[in-house]
């Protein structure tokens, strides 16, 4: 007689044989019991776990002979239950969807089924992967499911529900399988290996189990596998199963292996980890198989920080648990998170991207760099309790930068800049007591932020005693913003003509080398309308937007609100006619413009540093005043 694998050598034959998918036996069970027996069933879920096996059984259990009814257990030894088991019933017939997926079939099918059973109660049709029959023949089965024959039944195993159509759906039970367990497929396992009489480590197992992904017959097939290749006979002993030989056969990474790698990363040595990914690429190790166990392996770790080492999430043994233990120790919540993410990343990077290595050096080297970040959290505590005006030397040169504020502004804005300046890292004033030295919750410092900044007229808060808070209570921070001069009296009641309010904008634009814009307001249609200031340019709007900056605009704005004494809009718009006559555009032989549009263009300071730093020369001035 041939071999006979394991995963169709301890298939289940009876409903109590099924493994994780008690939900489902039970309730079919009790349907038999109270003879609410379906015409329609479909079982979905993931490969392996016992959708056609469930479907088998039920069908033995609607036909089997030990009793004058349908048994909520088949006999397994009656003839209909065994020509069920052996696949050779007439009136059990299994239809692999994948090839027979056409209309003709179907038809076929609903022709075949009006005839009544040869021999036993129901004619049974086992569709397996349904989802890959067409939808003009799932039509073509409508009819016969919404109103089917007493001695029908039908049953659809499928991975993919979703693409049987809703019309199909809504006229069977459906019935969705759960991934097994980790420890139940250990157990299994366990028992098969006793019945083999094969002696297997539990770390083999748990490899086994975990490779078989919560498919059943996954691990079986695995372990199949590993009993042929693995197995070692001394003087007529039973073979012997290992974990490194059954990870040596599946190319799985040693948990050793990622406890290095996450050691180095906790290291910060970048150098170490790259020589270590070197050795596994330069073993024969695949870059997106390292990311995948990586990824496991993190999340476990994340599960035991989060939930504690012997948290029932954790789907691994008990050596495992111990060193993704001792890997979330050296880590805080926020780290593994963070790490993960990475990974997950670079996983699914490596899926499309070429030069899968270098990818995956690059997310190892990310996991390095984001060790170093300081979370957040910690930060906003740090900060909140960082009691030290002094200003560090960033700070400083970032102040350095900024343009010097104007006398009248700047006592009104001082305030707030001490107390920005502050470092964020510094120590309390009132000493290193214990209790200054303990880390503020983020939550509570954001919560007494928002207090102090709510009181406008606070602007530095006096010191309490520290024996009472061990804290010193600082100037708040607040926004460096522009505050507007106060208007003077006579400005402010005074009406100011169109005439005076043009030159004076001028003559700002001027001041601040706005030398084109102030070109063209100065041929502009100016008209005072309330609060607006409208301007019609003699030029097109696009080349209104690219003469007038959003800078120019701004200056215009608040000098005209200053003069008028109210807040002014500035609305520029094209087409408008030229209150002077248009500049004439001298020109010499070469088509350059001569005249002041090119004394202005070399007198330009843009233009004067770009002469100086790479040797520019001017060749052809235009004068978009002469633009319409």
């Amino acid at each position: 007689m041939s071999y006979q694998v394991l995963a169709r050598k301890y298939r289940p034959q009876k409903f109590v044989d099924v493994i994780g998918q008690d939900h489902v036996t039970r309730t079919l069970q009790n349907a038999i019991t109270q003879q609410r027996i379906a015409h329609g069933y479909i079982f979905s879920g993931h490969r392996g776990i016992g959708k056609t096996t469930v479907a088998r059984i039920l069908a033995m259990a609607l036909n089997c002979r030990s009793t004058d009814t349908p048994s909520p257990e088949p006999c397994g030894v009656c003839d209909s239950c065994q020509e069920i088991r052996a696949g050779s019933s007439v009136d059990v017939i299994e239809i692999d969807a994948a090839t027979n997926r056409g209309i003709d079939e179907i038809r076929e099918l609903r022709d075949a089924a009006r005839y009544r059973p040869a021999r036993d109660r129901y004619k049974i049709y086992i569709l397996d992967e349904a989802h890959q029959i067409t939808d003009a023949a799932f039509n073509a089965l409508l009819k016969t499911l919404e109103e089917p024959p007493s001695h029908i039944v039908f049953m659809m195993a499928t991975t993919q529900p979703e693409d049987i159509p809703q019309t199909i759906r809504s006229r069977c039970q459906h019935f969705s399988f759960h991934a097994v367990r980790f420890d139940e497929i250990v157990r299994q396992l366990r028992d098969v290996a006793t019945q083999e009489n094969i002696s297997a480590e539990d770390d083999a197992l748990a490899a086994l189990a975990e490779a078989g992904d919560g498919s059943m017959r996954d691990a079986l097939s695995i372990m199949d596998q590993a009993i042929a290749c693995c197995a070692v006979f001394e003087g007529g002993s039973d073979a012997k199963l290992t974990s490194a030989q059954v990870r040596g056969l599946m190319g799985t990474i040693s948990s050793e292996v990622l406890v290095q790698v996450m050691d180095c990363v906790q290291r910060s040595s970048s150098e170490d980890l790259l020589k270590l990914l070197d050795r596994l690429m330069t073993e024969g190790q695949s870059p997106s198989h390292f990311a995948k166990q990586l990824v496991r392996f993190l999340r476990n770790a994340l599960v035991a920080k989060v939930a504690g080492g012997d948290s029932p999430l954790l789907q691994i043994s008990s050596d495992e648990r111990q060193k993704v233990a001792s890997t979330a120790a050296l880590f805080s919540e926020e780290d593994l998170t963070r790490f993960l993410n990475i990974i997950l990343r670079t996983h699914d990077e490596l899926g499309y991207r070429q030069e899968q290595r270098f990818h995956l050096e690059l997310g190892m080297l990310k996991m390095v760099h984001a060790s170093r970040l300081l979370p957040l959290e910690e930060f906003l505590s740090q900060a909140a309790a960082s009691g030290t005006p002094a200003v560090t030397q960033s700070a400083r040169a970032s102040l350095s930068a900024v343009p010097k504020i104007p006398e009248t502004r700047s006592a009104s804005v001082s305030g707030g800049l001490r107390s920005a300046s502050a470092s964020p890292f510094g120590s309390p004033r009132g000493g290193s007591s214990p209790q200054s030295q303990q880390r503020v919750s983020p939550f509570e410092a954001d919560r007494l932020r928002k207090v102090r900044t709510s009181e406008p007229e606070m602007s530095v808060v006096g010191s309490v005693d520290g024996s009472t808070t061990g804290y010193q209570v600082i100037s708040t921070a607040t926004a460096l913003e522009e505050v507007p001069q106060p208007i003077p009296a006579s400005i402010a009641t005074q009406e100011i003509s169109v005439e005076t309010l043009r030159s004076s904008l001028i003559s700002v634009l001027e001041t601040e080398s706005q030398d084109t814009a102030a070109d063209l307001l100065a041929r502009g249609e100016w008209k005072l309308d309330g609060s607006q200031i409208n301007l019609g340019l003699p030029l097109s709007e696009k080349v209104i937007d690219l003469s007038i900056s959003a800078d120019a605009r701004r200056l215009l704005t608040q000098e005209a609100s200053r003069l008028c004494g109210r807040m002014m809009k500035l609305n520029l718009s094209g087409g408008g006619t030229s209150q002077n006559a248009p500049l004439q555009r001298v020109t010499n032989g070469n088509g350059d413009v001569s005249g002041g549009a090119r004394q202005r263009a070399a007198e330009d300071p843009v233009v004067r540093r770009m002469q100086e730093k790479f040797g520019a020369e001017v060749r052809t001035v235009v004068d978009l005043r002469q633009k319409k």
